[in-house]
C-alpha cells in the first residue's frame, strides 16, 4: 500500500494507449478520483487508430464467453453501458439484434450450446428461430434453426473514443498525442515512463498498448509469459444492388475451440454492408493490407516457438482462413452458407483490422481478458473482441483494480 493520503485523493495515473480501453479506463479512473491526474499517451496523432476504428463496429453481449469468465461478465455489462454512454452523448447506435444460424442439423447441438451458455451469462429474451422464421426475418438466409439475440447492435466506436477524448480533456486531464513508450522505470513507489518526446512521472501506470502491449509490458525487464499474434480479418463489403440480401447481422455457428467467429454479415452504422472476417497471421502488428510487412514484427512472430504449436494444433483452420485470404470464391462460398443469392460478383475487398491475440509460449490462445499486476502498475496484455463493447466495464474493473493497489 502507499503512504500518502493526498496520493490516495490525487494519484498521478498515466495510461499507455489511446484506444477504446484505455480511454475508457482513464474516464472510469477520472470519476473515481475526481482529484487525479491523468494523462493518455498515445503514440499516434489521433486516438483510436488501431483495433477501435478496425473493427465491424458490432456491440457484442457475451453471447459466446465461457460463463463464470472475466470476459463473459465484461460483455455482459459493457453492452449496457456502452449503449447507455451512446444514448446520453448521442452517439450513433442501433440495438437491430442478430441472428445465428445452423445451416444444417450438423451444428444444432452447437447452437443450443450457445443458447445455454447465453443464458448462463444473463442474457435475456434470447429466442429460437425456425426455418420459416429464418427467413421472416432474413428473407435471403437459409439454415435449419437460428438463434435471436435481440441486445446484439451496431454503433460508431471511433465517435465513442472522440467523445471520451473530448470528456476527459474537459474534466482537466490530458491526452497527448504523438508520443510513444519507449522505457518504464521506477524511482521508489514513483513510476517514471519515457516517450519519444519526453518523460512523464507517475504514481501509477496503466498499460492499455492493444497491439504492442506485451512489448510495453517488457519495457519492466519482465518476460509477459505471453506474446501478441497479430492476425489480419479482412473483410468484403456488399455492392449497392446486393445490400437488400441482408437486413441486419447474420452470424455463422462458431466452432468453441477457436477464438474467431467466423464470417458473417454486418449492417455498418454509416450504411452499408460488410462480410467477414478471416483470420490470418499478419507480417506487420498493423498491417492493414496483404502486402504490409515488417521486419521486427514477422522476426518475433516466426521465433515465437508457441505459434508452431499452435499451427499445429489447429491445421485444418489455418488452412481454411489462408484459402479466404487469397481466394474470393473460397470467401464467398463460406458467406454463400449464410446468404445462398450472394454472388462473387456481389462483393468487392473492404477494409481489415488487425487482432491484438495474446498466445502462450505453449501454442494456446488466451480465451478471456488477461490483466497482470504490477507493484504501481496494470497490464491489459488480452482484451481482443468484445473489448470495444465491454471497455467502459473493462475500465471500471481497471479502476478497483488501481483503488485496491493505492487503498
Amino acid at each position: 500500500a502507499f503512504a500518502t493520503q493526498n496520493f490516495m485523493k490525487e494519484p498521478r495515473i498515466v495510461i499507455v494507449g489511446a484506444g477504446l480501453v484505455a480511454l475508457g479506463t482513464a474516464w472510469k479512473l477520472a470519476r473515481q478520483y475526481p482529484g487525479a491526474k491523468i494523462t493518455v499517451l498515445e503514440k499516434e496523432a489521433a486516438v483510436a487508430q488501431h483495433q477501435s476504428s478496425h473493427n465491424s463496429g458490432v456491440l457484442h453481449c457475451g453471447l459466446y464467453y465461457k460463463p463464470g469468465s472475466l470476459k463473459a461478465r465484461m460483455a455482459v455489462e459493457g453492452i449496457r453501458e456502452m449503449t447507455a454512454f451512446a444514448r446520453e452523448h448521442e452517439i450513433p447506435h442501433e440495438i437491430c439484434g442478430k441472428i445465428v444460424v445452423a445451416v444444417d442439423d450438423s451444428e444444432v447441438p452447437r447452437l443450443k450450446d450457445l443458447e445455454r451458455r447465453g443464458a448462463e451469462n444473463g442474457l435475456t429474451d434470447l429466442r429460437w428461430l425456425g426455418a420459416s422464421e429464418i427467413r421472416e426475418r432474413e428473407p435471403h438466409s437459409e439454415g435449419v434453426a437460428a438463434l435471436l439475440v435481440p441486445q446484439e447492435g451496431i454503433i460508431d466506436f471511433p465517435a465513442v473514443a472522440e467523445k471520451l477524448t473530448a470528456l476527459l480533456r474537459a474534466s482537466g486531464h490530458e491526452v497527448e498525442l504523438g508520443n510513444e513508450v519507449i522505457g518504464l522505470a521506477r524511482d521508489g513507489a514513483q513510476q517514471i515512463v519515457s516517450t519519444t518526446r519526453g518523460e512523464w512521472k507517475a504514481d501509477f501506470i496503466v498499460n492499455c498498448a492493444g497491439l504492442h502491449c506485451d512489448r510495453v509490458f517488457a519495457l519492466t525487464g519482465e518476460d509477459p509469459g505471453c506474446r501478441i499474434v497479430p492476425f489480419r480479418g479482412e473483410y468484403f463489403t456488399l455492392h449497392n444492388d446486393a445490400r437488400h440480401l441482408v437486413n441486419h447481422l447474420i452470424y455463422p455457428v462458431p466452432d468453441p475451440r477457436f477464438p474467431f467467429l467466423g464470417v458473417h454479415f454486418t449492417r455498418m452504422i454509416g450504411g452499408g454492408i460488410e462480410a467477414g472476417p478471416s483470420a490470418v497471421l499478419a507480417l506487420k502488428r498493423e498491417g492493414y493490407r496483404l502486402t504490409d510487412f515488417s521486419l521486427r514484427d514477422t522476426m518475433e512472430t516466426l521465433t515465437f516457438p508457441g505459434l508452431y504449436r499452435f499451427l499445429r494444433q489447429y491445421p485444418g483452420h489455418t488452412w481454411r482462413e489462408l484459402k479466404h485470404s487469397f481466394s474470393k470464391k473460397v470467401f464467398g462460398d463460406s458467406l454463400r452458407r449464410l446468404v445462398p443469392e450472394l454472388k462473387d460478383d456481389d462483393i468487392s475487398p473492404g477494409p481489415a483490422g488487425v487482432r491484438a491475440q495474446a498466445m502462450t509460449r505453449a501454442g494456446e490462445l488466451l480465451m478471456d481478458f488477461f490483466i497482470e499486476s504490477r507493484p504501481g502498475q496494470l497490464h491489459v496484455l488480452n482484451a481482443p473482441s468484445p473489448g470495444a463493447t465491454a471497455s467502459l466495464a473493462i475500465g471500471g474493473y481497471i479502476a478497483e483494480r488501481v483503488a485496491a493497489q493505492i487503498a
